[in-house]
């Protein structure tokens, strides 16, 4: 009964009905973090292509903070008329579990317009550092907390995969390395080019320019499977550490709740076909992102699994968030 009820605050309307609905004005997206980290990436390359179907300028707006939650909360409060969306990812859920105190319900306040797809996500370590594999770096992390010159171990947000994924393995594997917390994959990045960061997991869409150039060196896939265009890093799993099996996020766009039905409708039909466009799966594989689009009701059933799964994931877990 209760995900009976979850699943229509979530859904507005019919998931693939294409209605008569026309912005009358330029269509805001929404992007919760920096401007050239991932998720931005994303937003901008399905912004031209919707912003072609539906005749009007659809713009992207960073805005960052609180782990995500300041843009997600500008969207599930603004006006539910189609002119603001949210272009996201699984902080949209796991930041609310994870700091608490979160100003909307990931759930209730949001209306899902569709799945873009997911990414694997990658741990690796500046590539100055002595370690070759995962082994060595788990060897050499614990030698430098030893000498008392613990390693800097970065996130996009507290919070986030990047956080819980990377301390679940510093804390079983006693490496003693300590965490710093970004706003956003970007700034993450460029903390890494300049030496404050020496590792952390990070999408191949952000860094992968720098893996080529040798400036990162790739250690470990998070999940089930090893990424698509990396396929020699193997998984955490298969080099022996039990971190991130079964995990998987996602990449998607919503708006807020309440949405009309035919301006739901609309939406959902152009972000369906913006994703059934060759041109532009081609261009997601090319940046390591792989394209598995989800309509409204399937895409709702995936945040809720999300979130579940992320609770029961942090239960009982010092995230040290301080």
């Amino acid at each position: 009964m209760q995900r009976r009820a979850m699943m229509a605050g979530l859904l507005a309307s019919p998931a693939l009905a294409q209605g008569g609905w026309q912005p009358d004005r330029p269509i805001r997206i929404i992007v919760p973090f920096p401007a050239g980290g991932a998720t931005d990436v994303w937003a901008r390359l399905c912004a031209e292509s919707m912003s072609e179907m539906l005749r009007v300028p659809v713009l992207i707006e960073n805005r960052s903070g609180a782990a995500g939650m300041i843009g997600a909360d500008a969207v599930a409060k603004s006006a539910p008329d189609g002119h603001t969306l949210l272009f996201t990812i699984t902080p949209l859920v796991q930041s609310p579990i994870v700091l608490g105190q979160a100003p909307y319900d990931a759930v209730r306040d949001f209306s899902p317009i569709g799945q873009m797809g997911t990414t694997t996500l990658v741990f690796m370590c500046r590539a100055a550092l002595p370690p070759r594999n995962l082994a060595e770096f788990i060897t050499y992390a614990r030698e430098q907390a030893a000498a008392r010159r613990s390693l800097n171990l970065g996130s996009w947000a507290a919070g986030s995969s990047a956080h819980v994924f990377a301390l679940a393995m510093n804390n079983r594997l006693n490496m003693g390395m300590t965490h710093v917390a970004y706003r956003g994959e970007a700034p993450m990045v460029t903390a890494y080019l300049s030496n404050e960061v020496d590792c952390g997991i990070n999408s191949l869409t952000s860094t992968r320019e720098h893996v080529v150039s040798g400036k990162l060196r790739p250690l470990a896939a998070l999940g089930d499977a090893r990424a698509g265009g990396m396929p020699d890093v193997p998984t955490f799993y298969e080099q022996g550490v039990d971190v991130g099996r079964g995990w998987s996020g996602f990449i998607g766009l919503l708006g807020p709740a309440r949405m009309p039905p035919a301006v739901h409708a609309r939406l959902a039909g152009v972000f369906r076909d913006t994703m059934h466009r060759e041109a532009l799966r081609a261009r997601l594989v090319a940046m390591d992102t792989e394209p598995v689009w989800l309509g409204p009701e399937d895409f709702a059933a995936t945040i809720i699994r999300v979130r579940d799964l992320w609770t029961e994931l942090t239960r009982g877990m010092d995230l040290q968030l301080g």
